[in-house]
């Protein structure tokens, strides 16, 4: 047997097929497998089958390299079976049993997936007949305990590299660790007042600062020390909201630019409708053809949309800086004045209280201190530190006082605009008791009218005479209500604004002439100019124009025509 494998070593055949050739020669076995309907195993650039679907197995276990090879010839030695399958790959070890069957091992997984491909084959050897010489190949994976510890200790090395890259990739995205802060000595604590003075150490000092106070540095040894560096802390208070107001005015700046650019853009917008407009006409429009039609249609619509739109957008911006305008403000009642009237003394009243309750704070702040400062003069002996405590106190006093003359000066405002509230209130039930008054006389003389049958022209006389005494009331209020000018700032201002409107004989509204007031004043409100001509009654007037939508509320000068009359 041993010499007829060495002639020729047998051959591989599917049962349909009686085909003999030598495992040995690579063209046999290229042909073989050509016929057979499968390209040849082990061949480079080519794939393992070639339209067949692949030999029914068990499932594969992990890292299987090991594959089961049943139904071998009773004849078939290593030798023949090392030579049949090293087509597949390298072979690290056969087991053969005793039975028909044995166990192959390869070195790599992927030449199991070869060896399953010869599931199927008849192998015979050499030309016999003899049923020891032949038998049906059968190929399957086979689970070892050698594939899947070196599966499972692949697996444990791909996890360890995996945490090892994570912690990588964490320790990148950490944030850095805070700088170590240093322990508390007259010396650091020198160094850090230093740093508390230089704006651009002071983020880095202060939190120094804040740990040292959280861990408890703070003594009878060191109280002045560390009093003096959150002076200097204090002290920053003002640069910051220095630099808070710098950035509010360019953020106003930026919001006015925005706002300039967005008024020329609709300005754009508007011309560029205004071009499809005309084109729509019908001299323009018989020129152009179905599709020129059609684009110019839709190019029009497309820019009326964001004319619309960029419109809206500008009227929000104008909306929100402009005063909210109450719908009582357009009936000219004597009522709804004097509710006016109320809600701005109550406003005034109200800022007036809030003014004087910073004083107040601010008073309290400046007696602790002097507090403060009485007790260390108290504990320290008389020396020179003494006599600049002593220098401090006496200005801290001389400002107390200054607060305290100025507190008693906000307080006098405030009674005084509490009264004026108290008789603004008191002249509002008057006017309504005189109106009720009145209104009962008229019933009364109407219902003698009709018993005693007077003329119509003695209830006109009393109509007139009732509407004479009521105007007459109301001037009486006007002029009990308007006060003199407070100040030379109001006078001027009502210099400019006479000017203005006196060059604008069809008056003016309240935003145009905020703005021209803006250019010489940039604090000044709408509302305070608004204010100022309502006390002034015989000097401005307020008249309304349009219709709709084009409704406005314009200001005029009248002091002329109010002397005139007089």
């Amino acid at each position: 047997m041993m010499a007829a494998a060495a002639d020729g070593l047998g051959s591989i055949a599917m049962d349909t097929t009686r085909l003999n050739m030598s495992v040995t020669d690579p063209t046999a076995w290229a042909t073989a497998m050509n016929n057979l309907g499968m390209v040849p195993v082990g061949l480079p650039g080519q794939q393992l089958v070639s339209g067949l679907p692949p030999p029914s197995t068990r499932e594969r276990p992990p890292g299987c390299k090991t594959v089961f090879v049943g139904g071998l010839p009773e004849n078939a030695t290593e030798e023949i079976i090392q030579e049949v399958f090293e087509q597949c790959g390298d072979i690290t070890a056969i087991r053969k049993s005793k039975k028909n069957f044995c166990h192959i091992r390869f070195a790599e997984e992927f030449m199991v997936d070869k060896a399953i491909y010869l599931s199927g084959y008849r192998m015979r050897l050499g030309s016999s007949t003899d049923k020891k010489d032949s038998g049906r190949l059968h190929v399957d994976f086979a689970q070892a305990r050698d594939d899947f510890y070196e599966w499972e200790c692949k697996q444990r090395m791909r996890a360890r590299e995996e945490r090892h890259r994570r912690k990588l990739e964490e320790d990148r995205l950490r944030p850095p660790s805070p700088p170590a802060i240093m322990h508390y000595s007259e010396h650091e604590a020198a160094l850090l007042a230093e740093k508390l003075k230089d704006d651009s150490k002071f983020s880095e000092a202060i939190t120094v600062l804040l740990s040292w106070i959280e861990r408890g540095e703070v003594n009878r040894r060191s109280a002045n020390q560390f009093y003096s560096m959150v002076q200097s802390a204090n002290s920053h208070v003002r640069r910051l909201m220095n630099e808070k107001a710098t950035h509010e005015q360019e953020m106003e700046e930026a919001k006015e630019n925005f706002k300039n650019a967005l008024t020329g853009i609709l300005t754009q917008f508007e011309q560029i409708v205004a071009v499809f407009n005309a084109s729509t006409r019908q001299k323009a429009w018989d020129h152009f053809s179905k599709a020129q039609r059609k684009n110019i249609d839709i190019w029009r619509k497309h820019s009326e949309e964001l004319r619309n739109a960029q419109s809206e957008q500008l009227m929000g911006i104008r909306r929100e800086e402009e005063m909210e305008m109450s719908d009582e403000e357009t009936c000219d009642s004597p009522a709804k004045k004097m509710r006016v009237d109320e809600s701005a003394l109550a406003a005034q009243a109200y800022a007036l209280k809030e003014e004087n309750d910073s004083l107040r704070w601010q008073l309290d702040a400046y007696r602790n201190e002097v507090e403060l400062l009485k007790q260390e003069k108290e504990q320290l002996f008389r020396t020179e530190e003494n006599l600049t405590k002593d220098q401090q106190l006496q200005f801290l006093q001389q400002t107390l006082q200054g607060m305290q003359q100025q507190l008693l000066t906000i307080q006098e405002e405030l009674n005084t605009k509490k009264s004026e509230l108290e008789q603004a209130k008191e002249e509002q039930s008057h006017t309504q008791a005189l109106l009720k008054v009145l209104q009962e006389q008229l019933k009364g003389t109407k219902e003698l009218v009709e018993t005693n049958g007077h003329s119509h022209e003695d209830t006109n006389e009393i109509n007139v005479l009732t509407v004479a005494l009521v105007n007459q009331d109301r001037e009486n209020n006007i002029e009990k209500r308007s006060q003199g000018l407070k100040s030379e700032k109001e006078a001027l201002l009502i210099g400019i604004i006479s000017t203005f409107l006196h060059v604008h004989p069809f008056g003016a509204n309240i935003e145009y002439l905020w703005s021209y007031m803006q250019q010489l004043d940039s604090k000044i409100s709408a509302n305070e100019i608004e204010m100022l001509l309502m006390r002034l009654p015989r000097m401005f007037k307020q008249e309304f124009t349009g219709v709709g939508a084009t409704l406005e509320k314009r200001w005029k000068l009248c002091a002329f025509e109010g002397i005139k009359t007089t």
